[in-house]
């Protein structure tokens, strides 16, 4: 028994360091993850909102002007997907249709106590396509 632990007394200990290592990693990819996951969520769920509020504005007809519509529909999308109040945002008819552009950067902190935070950049025109402006002359 002796002759065992004198040649193998340099391993005692090592797994409480492994599993404190591994702990750590975990600990800290679980708090970029809390933290990083919500703010992708709103950008994509921004994206769709845009591309559906310029929809709405290719649809609406009669006294209802599509740039209001647009507007409207991306200002809402823009306070509940918690976008920066210095975001860009431009709203303007081009090609017989209104197109939306956004653009921010919100900060994301990825490590513990602020030791790097990572730019999240938002940047996307939102224009109709496809079938929607066919003009029927196929």
């Amino acid at each position: 028994m002796n002759s065992i632990n004198k040649v193998r007394g340099g391993e005692r200990g090592g797994a409480g360091v492994k599993f404190l290592c591994i702990a750590l990693v975990l600990g800290i990819l679980g708090h970029a993850g809390y933290n990083y996951i919500p703010v992708a969520y709103e950008g994509a769920n921004l994206k769709q909102e845009m591309d559906t509020a310029v929809v709405k504005g290719l649809a609406s007809s009669g006294q209802i002007k599509p740039l209001e519509v647009v507007k409207a529909s991306v200002e809402r999308a823009l306070r509940e997907n918690n976008a920066p109040a210095d975001a860009m945002v431009e709203i303007k008819p081009e090609g017989g249709v209104v197109q939306a552009h956004v653009v921010y950067t919100k900060a994301v902190p990825m490590l513990p106590f602020g030791l790097y935070k990572y730019n999240y950049n938002f940047n996307y025109l939102a224009a109709p396509t496809g079938y929607l402006l066919k003009d029927g002359k196929n």
